[in-house]
């Protein structure tokens, strides 16, 4: 082995993480060819070179009583990663979103003088500011993509390097309408609700039986209204209805819908960004639900919301999800002349120039690359 290489270690436990791990490591790769990566990921970060030790299908658990259902296995986990870090000894570790996991990797792992880059920060202006007292003996290094955490976490002690957010990176879509709706087989004379139910199979059991039971009032309402369901490959939607229409690739399913209907995450902002008016919303295990409310201290829910500052989508979340709320808010928005619908596009545009510019994987690099 060379002895000038060097060895990175990435921790990404969701599919998310997987994805802006990486677009990170490629942009590491362009004129550093002796850097070797290492880690948990998935296949986005495994089609890259990065040695996937866990993958991501073992570490994506969403919802307190879910993670208290796999605590056993996940401290496991944890306590098996650190054994290999130990033994690999990287000159570098990459934490990526993941906080429940990284944040307690970050505790074991410290003695060890490993450098620690944390990218994409845990909320803790969500969840209250004891999670920034552990952070800040913990981080060499904390990479922000939201506008708003820099100035919220260094006013509590912990410098930040604000570098934007991905989203600013990512090109326009390329197909165009017509190839889509003739693809599979929609009117472009008849409206089109994009149906995003979440990314993780948890998410679909709560959400699913929700949607379909919307779609169903809906399509009473409005007979001519067609259904795109952005599926995610890891999820099973069951059952699937013959009228409504499959799209594995969520962004095309929001870039040529009317409206959609959102689970709260990072699907939000992705709608923001392709300008499609949407509701968001979110149901969880009740146990779950009682915890956030306990500890939870913002007043938004979704992503779009939260970077504006004030509500530019409605929110319907746990007891408020049902199929006539859903019903009563989406029917406005099928309408282009509907004020309420121009609204939100005006808020997306504020949200869109928020998001910084181009080239956030590039300084995100450069910043790494300068501390190896």
């Amino acid at each position: 082995m060379n002895s000038l290489q060097k060895t990175i270690f990435l921790v990404a436990g969701e599919p998310s993480g997987d994805i802006h791990g990486a677009r990170l490591v490629s942009a590491m790769k362009k004129g550093q060819s002796n850097i070797l990566f290492v880690g948990h990921g998935g296949d986005e970060m495994a089609s890259v070179g990065v040695t996937i030790i866990e993958h991501v299908n073992n570490l994506s658990i969403m919802g307190f009583s879910e993670v208290i259902h796999n605590l056993h296995r996940m401290f496991h986990i944890l306590d098996e990663t650190v054994e290999t870090i130990k033994h690999t000894m990287p000159d570098r570790v990459i934490l990526i979103d993941y906080p429940g996991f990284n944040l307690r990797l970050a505790k074991k792992i410290r003695k060890l003088d490993i450098p620690i880059t944390y990218f994409i920060l845990p909320q803790a202006w969500a969840w209250g500011e004891k999670r920034v007292k552990k952070m800040k003996p913990l981080l060499n290094q904390a990479l922000s993509i939201f506008p708003f955490e820099k100035e919220w976490f260094e006013i509590r002690g912990l410098p930040i390097n604000y570098i934007g957010h991905p989203f600013a990176d990512r090109p326009p879509v390329k197909k165009a309408r017509t190839t889509f709706l003739n693809l599979h087989n929609l009117d472009p004379n008849h409206p089109i609700i994009t149906l995003l139910p979440g990314s993780r199979q948890q998410e679909i059991d709560q959400h699913w039986p929700i949607f379909l039971k919307t779609l169903y009032l809906l399509q009473k309402k409005v007979p001519s209204l067609q259904a795109v369901v952005g599926k995610a490959p890891t999820v099973v939607l069951d059952p699937l209805p013959d009228h409504i229409t499959v799209e594995n690739k969520a962004r095309l399913a929001m870039a040529f819908g009317t409206v959609a209907i959102t689970s709260s995450g990072t699907a939000t902002l992705e709608c923001a960004i392709e300008g499609i008016p949407m509701v968001v919303c979110y149901k969880m295990s009740f146990f779950s639900w009682i915890i956030i409310k306990y500890l939870s201290n913002v007043s938004h829910i979704s992503m779009v919301n939260l970077i504006a500052g004030e509500q530019i989508v409605h929110e319907l979340i746990q007891y408020k999800m049902t199929p006539n709320n859903l019903v009563n808010n989406i029917i406005p928005l099928l309408d282009k002349k509907c004020l309420e619908r121009k609204k939100i596009l005006n808020g997306y545009q504020l949200i869109r120039n928020a998001l910084g510019e181009s080239g956030v994987y590039k300084r995100a690099a450069k910043a790494i690359i300068e501390k190896l």
